[in-house]
């Protein structure tokens, strides 16, 4: 992106991304109430959030697990709000150093909600400080350098500390013990879907028909910020193309002009259906090699394609590697390779 800033189209195309960062921010729900689906993480929150507020106590350090885009640094959010409190918000990767997360503890106030996203990339020395931070209320400090070196225990306010992960088993065991409250985030049903879709619209000012709203809400992977990222784009078909308000046919267009099919399968997804089975006749393919043939990186792999096309019925994980189901053959108009696929599964 960086070789496109100095040019007019990559101008345009930053500017782009800061507006729908900017709009996501204004689509994110304030209140637990506001906050659609996940109905037993929000109502297990609710109570233990009222519990801490009569009590006048910090919430219990929160961990989070589930996959991108189902509202984890949203419900954090909330959460500080619906607690009275101050939100600090960082990720795994920038903290760097201790000093980075001394920097931050020591300048919180009581009751601080401190949200800190893929926390399963946290470095060990980090964690250890977080260790006694979390159950102490005490960072440690090293005073001089050399020989002359030493340790002194400073005490910080009282604060909650939210993690959130999409891969919770990279996550050390001594840290998730530290957590007293464990939320697991599922995928959104079409219906649950739809009503965000429908709250979206009208936070944007943009006519949705009910049909356009179920039609965007089966193909948004079961996720929200895909489905509020869908709306975004469908407005603007229907802004240009059509009569502004969003109907199935602008869907329709839309969809075909995103290359996005009936499932929610983008073009990304479709090579790596493709790539396993042009290139590996139908799998077993190991992780790392299928996304060297597709250009990704192993982590979007992982973290974004792979959980929708196992979830769809698309994919499989073996001990072998990635074996492509009848089921993907189908939905690609191919003929499929059942009696193959069936023998390697049992390997």
């Amino acid at each position: 992106m960086s070789d496109d800033i100095g040019t007019a189209d990559g101008i345009v195309r930053a500017d782009r991304m800061m507006h729908d960062d900017a709009q996501e921010n204004n689509l994110r729900p304030q209140l637990l109430n506001e906050f659609l689906g996940q109905r037993a993480v929000k109502e297990n929150l609710s109570v233990f959030i009222a519990a801490a507020r009569e009590r006048q106590e910090p919430l219990d350090h929160l961990f989070l697990i589930g996959p991108p885009g189902l509202g984890k640094t949203t419900l954090a959010q909330i959460t500080a709000h619906e607690l009275g409190a101050d939100f600090k918000v960082t990720s795994a990767p920038a903290l760097e150093k201790p000093k980075d997360v001394a920097g931050i503890l020591s300048t919180i106030t009581p009751r601080t909600v401190f949200f800190i996203d893929e926390v399963h990339r946290l470095k060990p020395a980090i964690e250890e400080m977080l260790y006694i931070a979390m159950e102490d209320f005490e960072i440690d400090w090293i005073i001089g350098q050399g020989a002359a070196a030493r340790t002194v225990r400073i005490p910080i306010p009282q604060f909650t500390l939210v993690g959130a992960t999409t891969k919770a088993g990279m996550v050390s065991s001594p840290l998730i013990s530290r957590f007293g409250i464990i939320q697991r985030f599922d995928y959104y049903t079409h219906a649950e879907l739809a009503d965000i879709i429908h709250r979206s619209a009208r936070i944007l000012s943009v006519a949705v028909d009910d049909d356009a709203a179920q039609m965007m809400a089966e193909c948004s992977r079961g996720t929200p910020r895909v489905a509020n990222r869908i709306l975004r784009r469908m407005r603007d078909f229907a802004q240009v193309h059509g009569t502004g308000r969003v109907t199935p046919d602008v869907i329709s267009y839309g969809l075909e002009r995103l290359e996005i099919d009936s499932l929610g399968l983008e073009k990304y997804d479709r090579e790596i259906l493709l790539s396993i089975i042009h290139n590996f006749g139908g799998g077993p393919v190991g992780a790392e090699t299928l996304a060297i043939s597709i250009g990704e990186s192993i982590d979007t792999l992982e973290d974004y394609y792979e959980p929708y096309l196992i979830q769809c019925g698309l994919l499989q994980r073996t001990p072998r590697g990635r074996v492509v189901t009848d089921k993907a053959y189908a939905h690609l108009g191919m003929k499929g390779n059942a009696h193959r696929a069936d023998e390697r599964l049992l390997f």
